[in-house]
């Protein structure tokens, strides 16, 4: 059972109840008005079902609100006074983080809190939240006050007051990261500098403005111990996954422009953390692109809380893959689904080579509720029992208007994957979809996905 929306090992939590709300934040792509948290209703016996419920703004313009977590989660669980209460929200390009209260009530969350002192510690760019035992709040950031790339993570109290930096050391890059205390490791990944993010994806500065490393940090001592060159075939390595169980020694990073599935274990030898590609995806060959070649370009990466399937997000060939990752060392696909992404059947851009699983040709994507769906699939959430995959289109402003105008124009949506978790298998349920081209001031672009009783993504779980 949960305690203060905490539970005490995935196995509890794959019985925990049914999702009803989502929150999401919205961001409004010409910044001409404040960002703000959605709550969207996903109770499928609810009269505002597959609609937006709540909106809450924050006070600024231009925040660029994008990656969420939570004051606490399962990381606390039996610690007295702790409580899942609210979701932090920093903001990628103003560096500020706010704290929305969702316990008074969950479905209308407000304004609580908010830090602005991030360039005071010569900081920048907050991405990727994860709560602590300690109970505090600890924040990746990807540069230094000026835009260049510098990484380490800030810590906050749970009055979003500065406890300082956490690394003792600083890493080249920053991006996401996981830690595991029972196995005395965090692992965090590498986007790109800062100030060249915010320009857009420039090919020519991939290999000096974007990372390709993985960071082994000593959990107990805030240090590094490797750091792993992921080369060519892992470049721009973002969301990091460990197994949920917590004393599986067992990672996984999607490869953005490598567009590999990268798998990372101790060695039991050694004890040190070695890498390998576990699953390599083929670039389509293409005429009439600004490049030769199209990265599949994955964004997203989550994995099942029974530990039993993996799924990520091909943002440019349009495809979400679900992954049998039982046998942790050999995952294999089982399941595909298309949404669409810049190459489509009928469009402009000709596919010479390189589809996956035998294709000839592209697919049709369908309407959902007469909806084309524009863009490609970001970001993905789970629900606790592994059946139900929610899925926003939105990456980041800046690369939505490069390489999807159109959804940049007219706005993100929702959609629901259904799962088969007997064999694997994936469809789009007909039935869902959220607009976010309909909101009442315009449309708005809409990235990470929360549950308010904890998810597939959030929650690290401590030995017993």
């Amino acid at each position: 059972m949960s305690c203060c929306g905490f539970y005490p090992d995935p196995k509890a939590a794959v019985r925990g109840p049914r999702e009803t709300l989502l929150y999401v934040p919205a961001i409004v792509p010409d910044a001409s008005r404040p960002d703000y948290l959605c709550t969207v209703d996903v109770n499928p016996e609810s009269k505002t079902y597959c609609s937006v419920i709540h909106r809450c703004p924050v006070p600024h313009k231009g925040d660029e609100l994008h990656h969420s977590g939570w004051n606490a989660c399962s990381s606390c669980f039996g610690e007295s006074g702790r409580t899942r209460s609210m979701i932090v929200l920093p903001g990628l390009k103003s560096g500020r983080v706010y704290g929305f209260d969702t316990l008074t009530d969950p479905r209308a969350p407000r304004l609580a809190k908010m830090f602005e002192g991030l360039k005071d510690l010569n900081l920048s760019t907050p991405h990727t939240t994860h709560c602590l035992p300690s109970g505090e709040i600890m924040i990746s950031c990807l540069g230094d006050a000026e835009g260049n790339a510098r990484g380490n993570f800030l810590l906050l109290d749970q009055d979003l007051k500065s406890r300082g930096l956490w690394g003792k050391q600083d890493v080249p890059w920053g991006y996401d990261f996981w830690y595991q205390p029972k196995l005395n490791v965090m692992i965090s990944t590498s986007w790109g500098e800062p100030k060249e993010l915010m320009n857009g994806f420039n090919p020519a500065k991939a290999n000096e403005s974007y990372g390709r490393s993985l960071f082994i940090w000593d959990w107990e001592k805030h240090t590094i111990t490797q750091e792993l060159d992921v080369g060519a075939e892992g470049a721009i390595p973002l969301e990091l996954r460990f197994l949920h169980d917590p004393e599986q020694p067992h990672a996984y990073v999607g490869s953005a422009l490598g567009s590999s599935l990268i798998h990372i274990t101790r060695d039991d030898t050694t004890g040190k953390w070695k890498h390998r590609v576990a699953v390599q995806q083929e670039p389509l060959s293409v005429e009439g692109w600004v490049l030769p070649a199209v990265p599949p370009l994955i964004t997203d990466i989550i994995i099942s809380m029974d530990d039993r399937f993996l799924y990520w997000s091909n943002w440019l060939r349009g495809d979400i893959v679900q992954c049998d990752i039982s046998d942790p060392h050999n995952p294999k696909i089982v399941g595909r689904v298309w949404l669409g992404g810049c190459v489509r059947k009928g469009g402009p851009i000709k596919v010479l080579g390189g589809l996956p699983d035998g294709l000839q040709d592209l697919p049709e994507i369908p309407k959902v509720r007469g909806h084309e769906l524009l863009g490609g699939p970001q970001m993905i959430q789970l629900s606790l029992d592994g059946k139900r995959l929610y899925v926003t289109n939105s990456l980041f402003s800046v690369w939505d208007k490069q390489f999807y105008p159109p959804m940049a124009d007219k706005g993100s949506y929702m959609l629901q994957i259904d799962v088969d978790t007997g064999k694997g298998g994936l469809c789009i349920n007909p039935d869902f979809y959220v607009d976010f081209g309909a909101e009442p001031d315009g449309p708005v672009l809409a990235p990470e996905m929360r549950y308010p009783g904890g998810d597939c993504s959030s929650d690290i779980f401590l030995s017993k």
